[in-house]
């Protein structure tokens, strides 16, 4: 009986084979597709993750420039009488031009005429500059009468005569009346031991506007 070359099976064998074959390939194929099809939902979960965090920080973002609009805009828009920082240094010297002299060389100030304008950003509104006057005077200058202090601070204010009747109301010494300049508004107070206060609601545009040396 002829069983054929041991490598070419009979007719029916064949036809056996080939059906065993095509069932490996459709289960290969199947796993093919399976595994593809496993692929992309990895890939679209991975993406869905990456932009739903994307959208998250976007959101966050969004709500931290909402926070900081709206506190820009109650600082901008605050008129409540009150004191916002220091707005100079006053104090006698024996020799107001040594006395510059010395800061200039040994701390590195810029000094002018007048003393040494210190620049700084205003914490509300960073994109404006705002400054401070330190200034040395000769002894005995009338300027911080009836103080009988060698120095006086001066405080720099918003809302100035609104600030002024509040004091007024609890009964302190008013010194002088509000004068107005091109850089601000002035006014003079005492405080509760005797010392001489200078309260200026500034106009620091007009100090950018002129330029010059400061210290910063």
């Amino acid at each position: 009986m002829d069983n054929g070359h041991p490598f070419y099976p009979r007719k029916k064998t064949q036809r056996q084979f080939l059906t065993v074959m095509r069932q490996l390939k459709r289960r290969h194929n199947g796993k093919k597709q399976k595994g593809k099809m496993n692929r992309l939902i990895i890939t679209i979960s991975i993406v869905t993750i990456l932009t739903s965090c994307n959208s998250t920080n976007k959101k966050t973002n969004k709500m931290e420039e909402q926070k900081n609009e709206t506190t820009n805009t109650v600082s901008t828009n605050d008129t409540t009488p009150r004191v916002t920082g220091i707005g100079g240094i006053f104090f006698f010297s024996d020799n107001p031009k040594e006395t510059k002299e010395w800061y200039r060389k040994n701390l590195g100030l810029e000094t002018n005429e007048y003393g040494s304008s210190f620049e700084f950003r205003n914490a509300n509104r960073p994109e404006e500059i705002n400054y401070l006057q330190w200034s040395p005077f000769k002894k005995g200058s009338e300027y911080f009468a009836p103080s009988k202090k060698e120095f006086m601070i001066n405080y720099r204010v918003q809302n100035i005569e609104g600030l002024v009747n509040k004091l007024k109301k609890n009964g302190v010494t008013i010194v002088d009346e509000i004068e107005t300049f091109e850089y601000g508004k002035f006014v003079h107070i005492m405080d509760s031991e005797g010392n001489k206060i200078e309260l200026w609601e500034p106009i620091d545009s007009v100090f950018t506007a002129m330029g010059g040396k400061t210290t910063k």
